[in-house]
């Protein structure tokens, strides 16, 4: 016969809505981000997460003055409810035929790639398992050019101020970046700036060069670098200052401020596609872009 601790062990579940919404706010970070996410309120989130501890018999997620984080029985349990849930909504799919089906061709600039492209791919291949998505990183004006030619579904594609504001997912912040090395550089200002740039049409480069010219403040374009990969390594290596969205900022390098160089603008981010009545997997993917861009 059964003890009472293994009847309520055995009585108790790993709920799949309750592990959806623990991911959610583990990816957000935030119950306010997470709920818009899941379409529920934070009143519930917070009860499906004391529900979830109750089942598992720990705490999973600790608040903080910026949101939530996860604990340590947290983090291990995030992992078993992603690879659950993928098995779970790849099942429900084949089972109901569900799910769309196809390649798809996608194109997508560097920095947003590094910020987003886990994100989306991840999530996208758990509701279409039987979908393919092709990636292809390039800056916004060759995804342009790409589009036009048909040779991409859709990009995601940066766009200036002002400029079809109505379709602007959200919008990201031009920065400055750089090393501690260059602080003599920046401190002199008969001394002209050594920049890293993308390519000349780019927005980051034109933005650069537009800004430096306003405040009257000299400058050279040291080297150019069409990936952020470049940028980030000529950023590193202390010889030239580099342009680049801040949420594509990796932790090593510093922002410099807009007290010592000029504010830069923000840009809009939003999908393109390369027809006037595209294909439902691109409707699809782009729907799921703009839903999970809107929370991260």
């Amino acid at each position: 016969m059964r003890d009472s601790n293994e009847a309520n062990t055995l009585s108790l579940s790993l709920e799949i809505d309750l592990l959806r919404s623990f991911v959610a706010i583990a990816q957000a970070g935030s119950l306010s981000r997470a709920a818009q996410r899941v379409a529920r309120t934070q009143s519930a989130l917070s009860q499906q997460m004391k529900r979830l501890e109750e089942v598992v018999d720990q705490p999973l997620l600790q608040r903080t003055g910026r949101g939530v984080v996860l604990t340590s029985p947290g983090e291990r349990l995030l992992g078993h409810a992603q690879r659950i849930l993928r098995a779970h909504d790849e099942a429900m799919a084949d089972m109901a035929g569900g799910g769309l089906t196809g390649t798809l061709r996608f194109g997508c600039p560097d920095d947003y790639a590094a910020a987003f492209l886990p994100h989306l791919l991840r999530e996208f291949a758990v509701a279409h398992p039987h979908a393919q998505v092709e990636v292809i990183c390039e800056p916004t004006p060759r995804l342009q050019a790409q589009l036009s030619r048909h040779a991409l579904d859709l990009a995601l594609i940066s766009v200036p101020e002002g400029v079809d504001d109505s379709n602007v997912i959200r919008r990201e912040p031009l920065v400055w970046i750089g090393s501690a090395g260059l602080d003599a550089v920046l401190a002199d200002p008969g001394q002209p700036l050594p920049l890293a740039l993308s390519d000349p049409d780019t927005l980051d480069h034109m933005a650069a060069c537009e800004a430096l010219t306003r405040a009257g403040r000299a400058y050279r374009l040291a080297y150019a670098s069409s990936n952020l990969a470049g940028l980030t390594a000529l950023a590193r290596s202390g010889q030239a200052f580099a342009v680049m969205t801040q949420t594509a900022v990796p932790s090593d390098l510093r922002i410099v401020t807009a007290d010592t160089l000029p504010l830069l603008p923000s840009v809009g981010i939003t999908v393109k596609f390369d027809r006037a009545r595209p294909n439902h997997l691109s409707v699809a993917f782009a729907e799921h872009i703009r839903r999970t861009l809107a929370v991260l």
